[in-house]
C-alpha cells in the first residue's frame, strides 16, 4: 500500500516573514494584498502581519500606488486589457479603489483604447473560425468583453471590422 506524503505548511516568524518579503519585493513589485496573503499562508497572526506590512510600507518596499502604475502599464501595453479587467484585477490584488481610480484614469486617457481594441480584434479575427459575419461579430464582441473593454465600444468596433468581412463573405 502506498503512503501519502503529507506536507506541512512552513510557518515563519514575523522577522523571517519580513526578511522574505524584503527579498521578494526587491525582485519585483508586490501589492499589500499579495504580502498579506503570503503572510497568512506562512501562519503569521493578523497583528504580526499588520506590523510587518507597516514596516514594508514605511521602508517603501511595498507601495500600492507604484504597484498599480506598473500593473496598469503592463496590462495596457503588453496584454491589451481594457479598463474593466484591469480594475477588477487590481481589486483582487488588494489595491484600494481610490488608488485604482487615480492611477488608471490618466493612463487610459493617454492610450487610444479604441485603436488598441480594433488592433486586437483584427488580430483575433485572423484566427477565428466562424460560419457567418454575424457569428464572427458575436465572437469578437465576446472576446472584447473578456478582455475588459466597454460593451458599446466593443459592439461599434466589431461592427466596423465585420463590414469588410461581410463584403468578402457575399462574394
Amino acid at each position: 500500500m502506498e503512503q501519502k506524503v503529507v506536507r506541512t505548511k512552513k510557518s515563519k516568524t514575523a522577522e523571517q516573514a519580513l526578511a522574505s518579503l524584503m527579498r521578494e519585493c526587491a525582485r519585483s513589485e508586490r501589492s499589500s494584498g499579495d504580502a498579506l496573503r503570503l503572510m497568512k499562508r506562512w501562519g503569521l497572526s493578523d497583528a504580526d502581519a499588520q506590523r510587518v506590512l507597516q514596516r514594508l510600507q514605511t521602508e517603501r518596499f511595498i507601495d500600492d500606488r507604484r504597484y498599480a502604475e506598473a500593473f496598469v502599464r503592463d496590462k495596457l501595453n503588453l496584454s491589451g486589457w481594457g479598463a474593466y479587467k484591469i480594475k477588477s484585477a487590481l481589486r483582487t490584488k488588494g489595491v484600494s479603489n481610490e488608488i485604482i481610480n487615480e492611477v488608471i484614469a490618466p493612463m487610459i486617457a493617454a492610450t487610444d483604447m479604441s485603436e488598441r481594441l480594433e488592433e486586437i480584434m483584427r488580430r483575433r479575427l485572423r484566427t477565428l473560425k466562424y460560419s457567418s459575419p454575424y457569428d464572427a461579430k458575436t465572437k469578437l464582441i465576446r472576446f472584447a468583453a473578456s478582455r475588459g473593454y466597454d460593451m458599446e465600444q466593443a459592439i461599434a468596433t466589431a461592427s466596423n471590422i465585420i463590414k469588410g468581412v461581410d463584403e468578402d463573405f457575399s462574394i
